[in-house]
């Protein structure tokens, strides 16, 4: 095994267990999801501790899914989520795994638990329950029935599970203390009743495991050594050591928290993420205004950024606030090494250049992508009209304006020098609808032969062969910096109105009319986006994975 290359805390632990021969198999971690909902950047982040931990030290990290509550799980989740651990670059040592593979052990165990005056079947409502477990300054009551012997409690406890019983009437629970100060020890539900169709074992039980009870067991079935989670599961670790030491359990996982982070201008709870979805604010979870994985897959995130991005922001014990601009810097640098360039014009204005004969077309050739030599040379069409961006015109320019205006010159990138000549207007509103101009013929490849200098650069399209394309533009989705930090009523209102911007109609180059949806591409001096899943027969469609650089993020903070 090399040494790692990581020296976070989490690798110090590994590193002094391994030393002290604690992990005689080697190091087993790994990435337990529940099937309730699409991942998100910060299960993204666990993704990449889990297995990232395995790899250093020459392990293996397992994917299990925590199916422990078949009312809101089902088979699409589990799909979503082992394609975006792939997608990511993972593959989980085989085979996948389910608790559910482990209802019968689990149960049995808990059978073994009863017999032992270690576990007892209550009948408190879930309300009573509340009530009865007190409070961080108040200890918990003993329900009525926790005195209940043995043989009693074995014969409830398979009636529940024989479906004797209403959904909701008993559950099991642990016999610990009702007066601990952690809350998670005061004889915490094992089995709850449940009259529900569980996506793998159908209706083969009625009664479901927790969390809590199923967790740590099944990490010691699997022969998991490190337990990385988050710190929110900090106080659950005295209960599950509390159920291997009552169940003899010698080989047990050690567990490990570190801190989570949250993404500003996002939201990374669940709850929140399914109301957003829910109400109809995006299209739904792959929607690229999102942070699922999904939605940035959607977006054109490539996976080996926000692998970057998840490892950048290092392993520590302190929950923090991460930029957005942080995240789009790593998706940034990924694509300027990666994205072919291509010519796109979003608000067209046509040009008309009057020293071109009609029906003429002339060719370029201009780099692929000028980080890779490799990726080659591609060709551009020209001709007697062409598109500019509105915003590359003025009329009347402020003082070093270098893009075009009436009587200036400006380079068209990798073609010609352009002087506008002419400008029409609409005669009712003013707006300009249509420029005249004149190429230099000598500055072919947009270099004037005697040598003058040309400050300003624009990007162009034959209108003739540009192919018509939508495009999207996404902003955040929510205006407030903080937004996991509102309330469920101020959710709304801090979502951002001018998120999603459509444009109907623009134009690409017609290099791009064979474009595959997922292919990246930088639009120069515009951005980088990414064929969308919506592109086909009626046309292209590209989204805007990221500005060339953060203009927003500054915007907002200007005010």
């Amino acid at each position: 095994m090399s040494e790692p290359l990581s020296t976070d805390f989490i690798h110090e632990i590994v590193t002094e267990d391994l030393a002290a021969g604690k992990c005689p198999d080697g190091v087993v971690t790994r990435f337990p999801p529940e099937p309730n909902g699409y991942l998100h950047l910060g299960h993204a982040k666990a993704i990449c501790v889990d297995f990232g931990v395995a790899t250093d030290f020459g392990g293996r990290c397992r994917l299990r899914f925590d199916d422990t509550n078949p009312t809101r799980e089902n088979q699409d989740y589990v799909d979503a989520i082992e394609r975006d651990v792939r997608w990511l670059g993972f593959e989980p040592d085989a085979p996948v795994r389910f608790t559910s593979d482990y209802f019968e052990q689990l149960f049995q165990w808990a059978l073994a638990l009863v017999d032992r005056g270690r576990a007892y079947v209550c009948e408190l409502s879930a309300e009573d329950l509340r009530l009865h477990r007190g409070s961080l300054s108040e200890p918990g009551r003993d329900s009525p029935w926790r005195d209940r012997s043995a043989d009693e409690n074995r014969r409830l406890l398979l009636a529940m599970r024989a479906g004797d019983f209403p959904e909701g009437s008993r559950t099991l629970r642990a016999k610990i203390d009702m007066a601990a100060p952690n809350l998670h020890l005061r004889d915490p539900v094992m089995y709850r009743i449940l009259r529900a169709s569980h996506h793998r074992t159908g209706d083969a039980w009625s009664v479901y495991p927790s969390y809590d009870w199923a967790h740590g067991q099944s990490d010691a079935i699997e022969g998991v050594t490190h337990s990385l989670c988050t710190l929110e599961f900090e106080d659950h670790r005295a209960l599950y050591d509390w159920f291997l030491t009552a169940l003899d359990i010698e080989r047990r996982p050690r567990q490990i928290e570190f801190a989570r982070f949250n993404l500003s201008h996002s939201v990374m709870s669940k709850r929140k993420l399914k109301r957003v979805v829910e109400e109809g604010l995006v299209r739904g979870w792959d929607d690229p205004r999102l942070p699922t994985l999904a939605g940035l897959r959607r977006r054109g995130c490539p996976p080996e950024a926000i692998v970057s991005f998840c490892e950048g922001l290092g392993v520590t014990r302190r929950e923090s606030m991460v930029e957005l601009a942080r995240l789009d810097h790593a998706v940034r640098e990924r694509l300027n090494l990666t994205a072919p360039r291509a010519l796109a014009v979003l608000d067209p204005l046509k040009v008309v250049i009057d020293n071109v004969p009609e029906g003429e077309v002339r060719w370029f050739e201009t780099a692929v992508n000028p980080e890779d030599p490799a990726a080659g040379m591609r060709r551009l069409p020209f001709s007697r009209e062409i598109y500019i961006d509105r915003a590359d015109f003025m009329l009347e320019p402020p003082p070093k304006y270098h893009r075009l205006s009436p009587g200036t010159e400006v380079r068209l990138r990798s073609a010609y020098i352009l002087r506008c000549d002419h400008v029409e207007t609409d005669p009712s509103t003013g707006a300009v609808t249509l420029l005249h101009g004149s190429i230099d013929p000598d500055s072919s490849g947009g270099q004037p032969a005697d040598g003058r200098k040309i400050k300003g650069t624009i990007h162009w399209l034959s209108a003739a062969h540009a192919l018509p394309a939508e495009v999207r533009l996404y902003e955040p989705l929510f205006t407030a910096a903080d937004p996991e930090a509102t309330d469920d009523a101020d959710l709304l209102a801090a979502v951002n109105p001018e998120s999603l911007t459509v444009i109907e109609r623009a134009w690409v180059e017609p290099n791009l009319a064979d474009a595959a949806p997922g292919e990246r591409f930088q639009f120069e001096r515009v951005g980088y986006f990414a064929v969308d899943p919506d592109s086909g027969a009626d046309g292209l469609v590209f989204n805007r994975i990221v500005g060339l650089r953060d203009s927003w993020s500054k915007a907002v903070a200007r005010g």
